[in-house]
C-alpha cells in the first residue's frame, strides 16, 4: 500500500476516533508529506527543527505540526511561530524559553511534559519528584505562556510486551497524580503521548490519547536525507 492507502487504513482500521494519530515524518522529502495531506491527513510531527521549519515553509499552513523529538533550548525560537505541540519539556529550563518565545510571538504554545520510563538511559526525561518541584515553584507560576496540556513518554525498546505495558501504566500513573495534585480545574489536562509503530497497540489499550507512527505509514527511514 502507499502512503495514502497506509493512512486510511490507520485511521479506520487501527486508531479508535478518541486517539490522535501524528505521522512522523522526520527524514520523508515533502512529496511524501503532500501524499499524505491529499489524503486527509493534516497532523505531522518531527523531531529535528531544521527539518520542521524547513517543511513548514513549503507546505499548507493548515499542518497541524508537532515536535516530537529532543528540543534544544536554543532552537526554540525558530519553532515558536508555529509549532501546535512541543512534546519533549524535560527540564525548567526548557519551558521558561518556551514561555518567552510564546510572549515574542504573542502566543501561548502547547506542551506535554516528557517523562522517563524506558529502562534505556539514554532517553530523555523527568521524574515524577522532578515534575512536583518544578510545578509547586513560583518561577513555574509566573509563566503566562505556556500551557502544559499532559505527559509524553517513550517505552524501553524491547520485545518484552508485559515490560512495554508496565512501563506505559506508569506514565499514565504519573498524568493521573500531576491532574489530582496541579491541574484538577484545568480540562485541558488530559494528554497521554506514548506509543510508536511497535507498541502502538499496546499504548491504546494502556490509555495513549496521542500515538507516533512513521515507519507503518511512511516505510522505513531515509537517515541520507
Amino acid at each position: 500500500m502507499g502512503v495514502s492507502e497506509n493512512i486510511k487504513y490507520f485511521l479506520q482500521n487501527e486508531i479508535p476516533s478518541n486517539v490522535k494519530l501524528i505521522a512522523v515524518s522526520k527524514t520523508k522529502p515533502i512529496e511524501t508529506i503532500w501524499e499524505a495531506y491529499k489524503a486527509g491527513h493534516k497532523i505531522f510531527g518531527e523531531n529535528k527543527v531544521q527539518e520542521l521549519t524547513d517543511k513548514y515553509e513549503a507546505l499548507p499552513k493548515d499542518i497541524e505540526w508537532h515536535m516530537i523529538g529532543h528540543l534544544q533550548s536554543n532552537k526554540v525560537k525558530y519553532i515558536a511561530p508555529f509549532v501546535s505541540l512541543i512534546h519533549g519539556v524535560d527540564s525548567f529550563k526548557l519551558l521558561e524559553v518556551i514561555d518567552k518565545e510564546g510572549k515574542k510571538n504573542n502566543r501561548i504554545i502547547d506542551c506535554l511534559l516528557q517523562f522517563h520510563i524506558a529502562s534505556e538511559e539514554t532517553k530523555f526525561g523527568l521524574d515524577l519528584k522532578e515534575a512536583e518541584s518544578m510545578l509547586s515553584s513560583e518561577e513555574y507560576n509566573n509563566l503566562k505562556n505556556i500551557n502544559i496540556i499532559g505527559v509524553m513518554g517513550m517505552a524501553s525498546f524491547v520485545d518484552d510486551e508485559k515490560q512495554v505495558r508496565t512501563e506505559f501504566k506508569e506514565l499514565v500513573y504519573f498524568l493521573n497524580e500531576l491532574k489530582k495534585n496541579f491541574f484538577a480545574d484545568k480540562d485541558d489536562f488530559k494528554e497521554i503521548s506514548m506509543g510508536m509503530s511497535g507498541d502502538y497497540k499496546i499504548a491504546i489499550e494502556e490509555g495513549a490519547t496521542i500515538v507516533r507512527i512513521g515507519s507503518l505509514l511512511f516505510g522505513e527511514r531515509n537517515y541520507k536525507i
